[in-house]
């Protein structure tokens, strides 16, 4: 299962992108995503301060052009 995020820089809210971070490589329900969402969203963030996390979904691994 993937989580997308939808990531912004936080001196420029306008230049945002896609973030994808894999959660498990087995098969998960969408609210066992959800409930690991958390964790890996609050790492990911520490790991990153200049950006902030606007959005996000779980869902199945990357689709090429697929945004949130």
């Amino acid at each position: 299962m993937e989580l997308v995020l939808m990531i912004c820089l936080m001196t420029a809210p306008g230049d945002c992108r896609d973030e994808h971070l894999t959660l498990s490589m087995e098969a998960m329900t969408p609210q066992q995503c959800m409930l690991g969402a958390q964790p890996a969203m609050a790492e990911w963030s520490a790991a990153h301060p200049k950006y902030s996390i606007v959005r996000w979904k779980c869902g199945q691994p990357r689709l090429e052009g697929t945004r949130i």
